[in-house]
């Protein structure tokens, strides 16, 4: 949620701001709403000091055995007056709250206008792999390989689902682990989340309201998680912390469920886009003053897991359409796909600065004294298995159809070479 206080002070820099995301607000619809809001405000506030005040008259008669008739008459017409007040005002609010629940988060300031096509290339890692031999992509890898088996997993859970089996199974759980144990050594405190969030949770994290519709919702409304950020950045909603706990670190691991999945066409095919899949992630609470180099951090973690893998990657700014609503900064950990001869991205890095917090009520106390101050949330994938999982096997591939697998998964149970197999049908 934006600061009411910056739209009012600076609207336009507010709509110059909202406009590089393509998003044109009505800016000055909006703070005349917020005068007549404030307004109301003020009137039943005023009602309500005029009602205590006739309430203890009327104490004051009775303690006297003086009559209070007039006084009760008074009272009625206050009470009937102040419920049509306080109606005008739940109004008025509601339609406040609205319209700031649909703003996006502001876009830094060096954040470009537009969408995808002006996201910049902020360093390339590596080469892209070149191969003396027919090359093969990712889902005939997997299926020589015998890692995946897409028709088993549409049987059991429908279009956009997969059963990772065998070497496949094992090699998931070997990034996972090798991801978690990475983090946990740095200082990360490991969390394991519910996946059921409630409502309120969604609308901490940004994605509800406007995003109410693409998540898995139960009967009772609740919902599972889309990723796990969802739910690490509801840790602390509703609560001062003191400026000497942050920064507060955690990672979690979760599947990622999402109703958006992918199509038959080459770019969305194998595990590169569907229903569920595995996630870790990473997330910190941290000082507004602090939270830039926080992010550069996070950053820094997501392209070491990357690199320790051997694989080809860059990393992007996004401009500021492509930015998720809620985030003010993002960078992509994009790992080349050989057989698409293009990067997908395995790790979002971003910051919220307060925009989270404002809507969570998430806040710290200066260790110097003073008021309490909305804190920094940021998160980063470290990793997203889906997408590496393909690029791990086309980038590492060899000319007998087996992939090397890197040697720090090892010790988690992947075996040293993958090798083609007959598989079970």
């Amino acid at each position: 949620m934006l600061d009411v206080t910056l739209i009012r002070q600076h609207p336009d820099r507010v709509r110059d701001a909202l406009r590089k995301r393509g998003v044109d607000a009505d800016l000055p619809a909006f703070l005349a709403l917020d005068a007549e809001f404030r307004e109301a405000r003020t009137a039943v506030e005023r009602l309500r000091g005029e009602r205590r005040g006739i309430s203890a008259d009327i104490a004051a008669a009775h303690r006297a055995g003086e009559p209070a008739e007039e006084l009760r008459v008074e009272a009625k017409e206050l009470t009937d007056r102040l419920a049509a007040a306080e109606a005008r005002l739940a109004r008025l609010a509601a339609q406040h709250r609205a319209f700031l629940d649909a703003l996006p988060n502001l876009p830094d300031d060096d954040v470009v206008a537009g969408g995808k096509e002006n996201n910049q290339v902020v360093r390339v890692t590596g080469t892209p792999p070149e191969f003396a031999f027919e090359a093969r992509d990712h889902v005939r890898l997997t299926e020589e390989l015998g890692l995946v088996n897409h028709e088993r997993g549409t049987r059991l859970g429908g279009n956009g689902h997969w059963v990772y089996r065998g070497d496949g199974a094992a090699l998931e759980w070997a990034l996972l682990n090798h991801f978690l144990d990475t983090h946990r050594r740095a200082g990360y405190e490991f969390v394991l989340p519910p996946h059921l969030l409630t409502h309120e949770a969604g609308y901490t994290a940004g994605q509800f309201p406007k995003f109410a519709d693409e998540v898995y919702r139960t009967d009772d409304d609740r919902f599972l998680l889309p990723t796990a950020e969802t739910a690490l950045v509801n840790l602390h909603r509703g609560e001062t912390l003191d400026e000497a706990e942050l920064p507060l670190k955690y990672v979690a691991y979760t599947p990622c469920y999402r109703k958006e999945s992918g199509s038959h066409r080459t770019a969305d095919r194998g595990t590169l886009r569907g229903h569920q899949f595995n996630k870790v992630e990473l997330f910190q609470f941290a000082r507004p003053a602090d939270s830039a180099a926080a992010q550069l951090e996070l950053l820094a973690r997501a392209e070491e897991l990357v690199t320790g893998l051997g694989l080809h990657h860059r990393v992007t700014l996004l401009a500021a359409g492509d930015t998720s609503p809620a985030q003010a900064r993002t960078y992509d950990v994009e790992v080349w796909l050989p057989s698409l001869g293009a990067y997908a991205e395995v790790s979002s890095v971003s910051n919220a600065r307060e925009y989270q917090a404002r809507r969570g009520g998430i806040r710290y106390r200066p260790a110097g004294g003073g008021k309490s101050a909305h804190l920094h949330t940021l998160n980063a994938s470290g990793l997203a298995t889906s997408r590496l999982l393909p690029a791990l096997l086309e980038q590492h591939q060899r000319a007998d159809g087996t992939v090397e697998v890197p040697e720090v998964l090892w010790r988690w149970g992947a075996p040293q070479t993958l090798r083609p197999r007959v598989t079970r049908g």
